[in-house]
C-alpha cells in the first residue's frame, strides 16, 4: 500500500486535533484534615513577587493540608524600585528590600525556611543551567522534596530569562535528583536519591491542567502580596494611592480606613482580579491555574502491569 493511502487509512475516522473539545482541567478543592502530613513542598520563584502573584493561595492551601514548605528565590531582584518608595534607588536598596520581602513571604505562608540564590536580576540567561540545576538537586535530596511549585518550563509567551531559566533547571532537577548514578558525591555526603512526584507549574499563559480553589486562602494571598513591598504591584500601593488622591482633595471609598485596610482592599480589588475571573469560570470565588504534572506521568508500564497481574507459581 502506498504510504499516503496507508496514513489516510490510519487517520480515517479520527477527529482532527483542532476540532476536538478542550479537556476540562482537574478542579482541586480544599481537603479537610492533614492529608499531606509528612510531605515536603519546595516553592521556587525567580523574583520576590512571582509566587505572591501566581501561586500564594495554592501554597497556603498545601501548607494548611500538612506539607512542610521551603522557599527558593533565584535572583537578587537588583533592578526594582527602592523599598517601599516606588522610586529608583541604589542597587543595595533593591537587593536588601527584596531580601526582606522574601523572608517575610516565607513567614506569611508558613514556610519553614527560605534560600536566596542571588543571581543578578534579568541576567540568568548567562548562568550555567547545570549550575542552577545542581543547586536544586542538592536541595531536593537534602530536604526530600515531594512536590514543587515553580514557573512552567513549557510555557507560552515567556519573555523573562530568569523565569524560564529557573523553570528549566527545576524540571531537570526534579528528575535527576531521583537517579542514583547522577551526582555521586551527594551519596558520599550522606544524601540519597529523591525524585519529585508532583509539580505545580504556573505561567503568564499556562497550559491549564489543574485549577486550584483558593477561596479559603484569599486572605493569605492578600498577606503575601502585601509583604511584597519592594517589587510587586501590591505592597503599600493602596495606602500610597490613598495619600496621593488626598493631596488632590479626592478619595476612593474602596481605600477608606487605615493604611493597612487601604492596602488590603487595593490588593483584593486589583491584584486578585484575575483570580476572581478564573474562579467564576469554574464555580469558585477565587482560583489559581497550573500546568500540573503528577506521579502518573512517566510511570513504568511493565512494573505496573506486573503489580496488577502477577500470580504465584503453582
Amino acid at each position: 500500500m502506498h504510504r499516503r493511502l496507508f496514513c489516510a487509512s490510519l487517520l480515517a475516522g479520527v477527529t482532527p486535533l483542532a476540532a476536538q473539545a478542550p479537556t476540562r482541567p482537574f478542579l482541586e478543592r480544599p481537603i479537610p484534615g492533614k492529608p499531606h502530613q509528612g510531605k515536603v513542598l519546595l516553592v521556587v520563584q525567580a523574583h520576590s513577587d512571582d509566587v505572591p502573584l501566581s501561586a500564594a493561595g495554592t501554597v497556603a492551601k498545601l501548607i494548611d493540608e500538612g506539607y512542610t514548605g521551603y522557599l527558593v528565590r533565584a535572583s537578587n531582584d537588583d533592578m526594582g524600585d527602592a523599598p517601599g518608595l516606588g522610586t529608583p534607588g541604589t542597587i543595595g536598596d533593591h537587593v536588601l528590600g527584596n531580601q526582606r520581602d522574601n523572608s517575610k513571604l516565607a513567614e506569611v505562608l508558613g514556610l519553614k525556611d527560605h534560600f536566596d540564590f542571588n543571581y543578578n536580576n534579568h541576567m540568568m540567561a548567562g548562568v550555567s543551567q547545570n549550575e542552577i540545576m545542581a543547586r536544586l538537586i542538592f536541595l531536593i535530596r537534602l530536604l526530600k522534596v515531594d512536590t514543587v511549585v515553580c514557573w512552567d518550563p513549557w510555557a507560552h509567551d515567556e519573555e523573562n530569562p530568569d523565569h524560564y531559566m529557573i523553570a528549566r533547571a527545576m524540571e531537570a532537577a526534579s528528575w535527576i535528583a531521583g537517579r542514583a548514578h547522577d551526582f555521586p558525591e551527594h551519596l558520599k555526603a550522606g544524601l540519597k536519591p529523591y525524585a519529585v512526584r508532583d509539580k505545580y507549574y504556573f505561567a503568564r499563559r499556562p497550559e491549564i491542567t489543574r485549577v486550584v480553589d483558593i477561596t479559603n486562602y484569599v486572605e493569605k494571598k492578600v498577606d503575601a502580596n502585601r509583604a511584597n513591598v519592594a517589587k510587586g504591584p501590591a505592597g503599600t500601593n493602596g495606602s500610597r494611592l490613598k495619600a496621593e488622591l488626598a493631596r488632590k482633595n479626592l478619595r476612593l471609598p474602596l481605600l477608606d480606613g487605615d493604611d493597612v485596610t487601604a492596602d488590603r482592599n487595593y490588593i483584593r480589588e486589583f491584584v486578585l482580579a484575575r483570580n476572581r475571573e478564573l474562579g467564576k469560570q469554574y464555580g469558585m470565588e477565587y482560583a489559581e491555574a497550573f500546568h500540573y504534572i503528577g506521579p502518573g506521568v512517566g510511570t513504568n508500564r511493565v512494573k505496573d502491569y506486573i503489580q496488577r497481574n502477577a500470580v504465584p507459581l503453582r
